[in-house]
């Protein structure tokens, strides 16, 4: 591929057109698979090939045939069989597509090869700082620390404490307390149904992607290198050949993107690379088989205990970028590794003019945890805090020394010559020989220095620091801190150490509803045929049929068409310890208050309407159904008084006076159960009975 796209450049300087002739289909024997491409000029065969032979030759004519008449592409089908127009005796069928790439033709300003590797440079400090920080998480800093000149010698006792991972364990178990639940929200009043449906079904399409998995991948990135990435993509291998939905969490080493953009959607290209077995590469594209070899491609990755060998796999690279068509941005797609071109939508009848998906932005999403200018990406707690765990790792290493220097008798000894500093510099030798005057003794013990207080002070005062710095206090762990014993003084400083993990929670909600955006319109584009899912929470056992016709453009009567389009809301799936109680607390306190009360219900409405709280919905519906309970009840009793002074006034009868006591005994013991209320309605009636009864 390099060698085409450098011809093309090498082409366009010399203000020379050419075609790139591709094959996109093939069946039975033939010379060249699909995706073999070459680039043809005015004056032949340029770079690449098809297969050479009778193929190769016509298609060169009808390329330069093509140049001379300056028509658009086309594709072209040939026989290869004694019978067909080349007489070749192959058997098989290739379908060859001829594309001219013009003089105007922008995109090969640079190769696919040269932006990457411009990208690549651009993001190399980014990379170093990733791979930095997962040492510190592995608590391989010490080695990180040699590179620097900061750890000192290396025979020394090297402690490695877990202050850092501590704080982002505390962050990601916060996290995942509040595990996101979406719910769609129509911005049309006709597309309340199609909401519905989505909120159904987008927890289906996240549970079968596993997104919990990917969710909490997510996090650990945020909170070690301060960027996590989600890729959104259209499998069409899933569902036995059905297609669905893909998310992925993305190592961000393997993403490349214009120096300098702050959003990814605004890069000229947006790579993504693996490193992919050669053997997988050939079983998948067969026309591969004999071009790659070793390739020794060296690409930014973790460090690990064990050296990772390279040399039998190869960089793919799923290059994105955008092209314009009729004056709308389309979304393009070419996967290739070294110079072959495995697939490429601009190679693709069906959607060179269409794109890769219909909703034309890169199908990735970044989340950030502390943004950064400059960069889509940020950085992440283990940036914030490294700094005070090296100090704190290297006061402990000092304690540890003089703990062992003064647990561990050593002695000096007369000699020739000065201290042997190989002997005292080691801590298994007990005795260390030495010209110094040791007075009349020829034996004299080392005397180590005790530990000053102050320094195991500033040691405590740096663990605190970075407590502090991650707002991981010792009450959110389930300690109290200074003496505090207090419930509401606790819950407090809880409430405290709390906000810094809901702002970050809610910007990851953010990012949360990107992603589902993106499900949306990929289910938009292909959903295409009714599916059946089964229904997760409350309607779980229920099925419901899908499919995306709903979601599609709609005429408007004053001509044109509209797009359904939505928003989202998120909540968290399960309330944290910490909100139960707050929720309680405050239904106790409401109680108290005497919102429940059913005379007060009108002005316990009235009061929450100006409150906002978490499931206040839910506390406003049961005081309305106790104010409809309270009315029915006094609606009843009206009837029974109206029904009563009838009976009396045809009977003679005096039964009034016996309803109104017992209404005022009841109303009196309202601390009682509503059993003696019914019991003396029932009286009534069966007195009401006995009256009436036929004499």
């Amino acid at each position: 591929m390099n060698n085409i796209f450098q011809t093309l450049v090498y082409q366009r300087e010399k203000k020379k057109d050419t075609v790139l002739a591709t094959i996109i289909w093939d069946d039975g024997s033939a010379p060249r698979g699909k995706g073999s491409q070459m680039l043809v000029g005015t004056e032949g065969l340029l770079a690449g090939t098809i297969g050479g032979g009778a193929v190769e030759l016509k298609s060169i004519r009808l390329s330069q045939e093509l140049l001379a008449s300056g028509g658009s592409g086309f594709i072209r089908e040939f026989r290869l069989s004694r019978d067909g127009e080349l007489g070749m005796a192959c058997g098989g069928d290739v379908t060859v597509l001829f594309s001219p790439a013009r003089l105007d033709d922008a995109r090969w300003d640079e190769t696919a090869a040269e932006v990457l590797r411009r990208y690549r440079l651009g993001k190399q400090n980014l990379d170093r700082r990733i791979i930095d920080n997962e040492q510190f998480w592995k608590l391989r800093h010490w080695e990180q620390m040699d590179k620097a000149g900061e750890g000192g010698r290396r025979e020394d006792i090297r402690p490695a404490s877990g202050w850092l991972v501590n704080c982002i364990l505390s962050k990601h178990a916060d996290a995942m307390d509040c595990y996101p639940e979406p719910t769609v929200l129509p911005r049309e009043p006709n597309d309340r149904r199609e909401a519905e449906e989505l909120s159904r079904i987008l927890p289906v399409i996240l549970k079968n992607n596993r997104f919990k998995k990917a969710y909490s991948q997510a996090w650990w990135n945020k909170l070690k290198s301060g960027c996590a990435v989600y890729g959104v993509f259209w499998d069409g291998d899933k569902l036995h050949g059905l297609g669905d939905v893909s998310i992925r969490s993305m190592d961000v080493l393997n993403l490349f993107w214009e120096p300098g953009v702050q959003d990814i959607q605004e890069s000229e290209s947006f790579f993504c690379t693996e490193l992919v077995p050669n053997r997988r590469l050939e079983r998948e594209y067969p026309q591969l088989e004999g071009k790659l070899g070793r390739s020794g491609v060296q690409v930014s990755r973790y460090l690990y205990d064990d050296k990772v060998d390279t040399s039998e796999q190869s960089l793919v690279v799923d290059w994105y970028y955008h092209t314009e068509q009729e004056g709308r941005q389309v979304l393009q797609y070419c996967k290739f590794v070294g110079e072959e071109v495995l697939y490429a939508t601009e190679n693709d009848p069906e959607m060179a003019e269409r794109g890769w998906y219909d909703h034309g932005k890169y199908p990735f999403v970044f989340d950030v945890l502390f943004p950064e200018e400059g960069t889509p990406g940020g950085y992440g707690y283990v940036d914030l805090c490294k700094s005070a765990q090296k100090q704190i790792d290297l006061m402990n290493q000092a304690i540890l020394k003089n703990t062992l220097a003064a647990a561990t008798p050593r002695f000096f000894i007369r000699s020739d010559g000065a201290v042997n500093e190989n002997e005292y510099a080691d801590w298994t030798r007990p005795f260390v020989h030495t010209n110094g005057n040791l007075g009349a003794d020829s034996i004299a013990p080392i005397r180590v220095p005790s530990l000053d207080s102050v320094y195991v002070a500033v040691l405590q005062n740096k663990i605190a620091e970075m407590k502090e710095t991650a707002g991981n206090r010792d009450v959110m762990s389930g300690g109290t801190a200074g003496g505090v014993t207090a419930a509401t003084a606790i819950a407090a400083l809880q409430e405290a150490g709390g906000k810094l993990s809901r702002n970050m929670i809610d910007d990851g909600y953010e990012a949360f509803s990107q992603v589902l955006t993106l499900c949306i319109e990929l289910v938009r584009q292909f959903y295409d045929m009714p599916r059946q899912f089964r229904l997760l929470g409350k309607n779980g056992g229920q099925f419901a049929m899908f499919d995306n016709r709903g979601l599609q453009p709609r005429p408007l009567l004053t001509g044109g068409y509209r797009v359904p389009e939505f928003d989202l809301e998120v909540t968290a799936q399960d309330e944290t310890p910490y909100q139960t109680m707050e929720y309680n607390q405050l239904a106790l306190q409401l109680f108290q208050m005497g919102f429940f009360r059913s005379d007060m219900a009108e002005q316990a409405l009235r009061c929450l309407e100006l409150m906002q709280f978490r499931n206040k919905e839910t506390l406003t519906e049961v005081i309305r159904q106790g104010q409809k309970e309270t009315e029915q009840k006094e609606w009843l009793t009206a009837s029974l008084r109206q029904a009563v002074a009838l009976l009396d006034k045809a009977q003679g009868t005096h039964l009034s006076e016996t309803l109104e006591q017992e209404l005022r005994q009841r109303d009196s013991g309202s601390g009682k159960t509503d059993r003696r209320v019914n019991g003396a309605v029932e009286r009534q009636r069966q007195a009401t009975r006995q009256a009436v009864r036929p004499r």
